[in-house]
């Protein structure tokens, strides 16, 4: 199936948004591909095509239990004739019944090999580090490999995203791109590729971040485009107590604003976005005029599914009063 690019824009109207003068549009890059959305699908996307020109048959990556990178990756290679390998964080996990998000994995071909989170964290650390050793090591296990790194950001994919900004050709001073950050590939793209006087706004999934994604994002930009930028932040109130944590405050207004608008909203990511847009909206943070463009970075788990490694629990660290405005 062909990608849907560029994927459609909605306008939302929302009289909460209307009342401080706060316009809000919606990317909807989960439209792009059934099996490789959103984000993924622009971060994957020149990295496969390196990966074919440099001469690799296999992929490999890294991820959790529920990662959307490790399902997208699967698919993609497939797609490309690749075989795949996912080291994904947890040993524990190895001789447990597969979710459905890992046997979806294994359903696209993909080899998944369980780890201790110690080793996970030491591996990814080498490689980052680009120590020689940790790159042999995986190699003497699986052979030549094309590495992506977790959540699968590297400057290629941060290239990959920043095409996002050339489908919203209108933009202009007042205009605030929004966007969930896990690793800072897509809020780095989005950034470097704005026009003068737009700007962006992410938003972190992972709890105790500070300083480091910001870091993250700007070496992204310093490695990618031999510069920095001023045009960008991120927020760290709203992750609702750490990746995969989804307190009763952001699952009600998830909820919420499924019902008003008809758009089904993916929980680890995307409503944490949302949910930081209407906080900023409320606290006057977003002034008269502005439009806000949240990009919608993939889809909803499957109805049913036990689709976190946190949890569903109390508000913990709510992190934004725009829980209230859709929460009731």
């Amino acid at each position: 199936m062909r990608p849907r690019l560029p994927s459609p824009v909605r306008d939302v109207a929302d009289p909460w948004l209307a009342e401080p003068g706060v316009a809000l549009r919606l990317k909807r890059d989960d439209l792009i591909h059934p099996l490789v959305p959103g984000n993924k699908w622009r971060k994957l996307t020149p990295n496969l095509r390196a990966a074919v020109e440099q001469g690799h048959t296999r992929l490999l990556t890294f991820g959790g239990a529920y990662s959307n990178h490790i399902r997208a990756v699967a698919a993609a290679g497939a797609a490309y004739g690749l075989s795949t390998v996912g080291v994904i964080r947890g040993d524990e996990l190895a001789g447990a019944p597969r979710n459905w998000s890992l046997a979806r994995a294994e359903d696209h071909g993909m080899e998944l090999a369980f780890v201790t989170r110690s080793a996970y964290r030491e591996t990814l650390r080498g490689l980052s580090e680009d120590d020689p050793g940790t790159l042999r090591g995986l190699e003497e296990r699986w052979g030549r490999t094309y590495v992506l790194p977790e959540g699968g950001t590297n400057v290629l994919a941060a290239g990959g995203a920043a095409d996002l900004v050339a489908e919203l050709p209108d933009l202009g001073f007042r205009d605030v791109v929004c966007c969930a950050v896990g690793t800072g590939g897509t809020l780095a793209g989005i950034a470097a590729a704005l026009p003068a006087g737009a700007r962006a706004v992410g938003f972190a999934v992972l709890k105790g971040a500070d300083g480091y994604l910001e870091g993250e994002v700007a070496e992204l930009h310093r490695r990618g485009w031999g510069r920095t930028f001023g045009n960008w932040r991120i927020e760290h109130g709203c992750h609702g107590g750490g990746y995969g944590r989804v307190p009763a405050e952001l699952e009600a207004f998830a909820a919420r604003f499924e019902e008003r608008h008809g758009v089904r909203v993916e929980r680890r990511y995307v409503a944490k976005m949302l949910w930081g847009v209407y906080g900023l909206a409320e606290r006057g943070e977003l002034g008269p005029g502005s439009r806000v463009t949240a990009v919608i970075t993939g889809p909803p788990d499957p109805a049913g599914s036990a689709g976190s490694e946190g949890a569903v629990g109390s508000a913990g660290s709510a992190g934004s009063a725009g829980g209230a405005a859709l929460s009731t």
